[in-house]
């Protein structure tokens, strides 16, 4: 039975915890904005959240059928920027800005779901 409630709650508890890696990442990349040489870090969330339980790149179960997914794209990256700094910063305030608001916002929705499971697991295990 326990089985069962943690499958019922581990992609949730495995979103936030990216989502909470991806923060951090975001809010390290805000704080050396200014930061002469530095490179914005950034890593590729659905890909990412994938690995992590397993849902993974589709089989190929023939040569000839064409491989899903980007080798690689599990691991955080380095962004590319649209106008890099003279300086070689890669760090564009405003995308970072509105990439971590995006990404808090999607954390607070991810803490509702789970919070919506929780609750209605719990109904049930009462009767309700």
């Amino acid at each position: 039975m326990t089985d069962t409630f943690r499958a019922h709650l581990s992609l949730f508890a495995t979103s936030l915890s990216l989502r909470e890696q991806r923060g951090a990442m975001l809010a390290s990349n805000i704080a050396n904005a200014a930061t002469p040489g530095f490179k914005a870090r950034d890593m590729d969330f659905q890909s990412v959240l994938a690995a992590q339980t397993g849902a993974g790149t589709m089989a190929v179960s023939d040569a000839r059928h064409f491989a899903t997914g980007t080798p690689g794209a599990a691991q955080p990256g380095y962004r590319v920027p649209v106008n890099p700094s003279l300086d070689g910063n890669t760090v564009e305030l405003a995308v970072e800005q509105m990439e971590f608001a995006e990404n808090s916002l999607r954390y607070q929705t991810s803490l509702t779901l789970l919070n919506r499971r929780i609750s209605g697991l719990m109904q049930a295990m009462k009767g309700e």
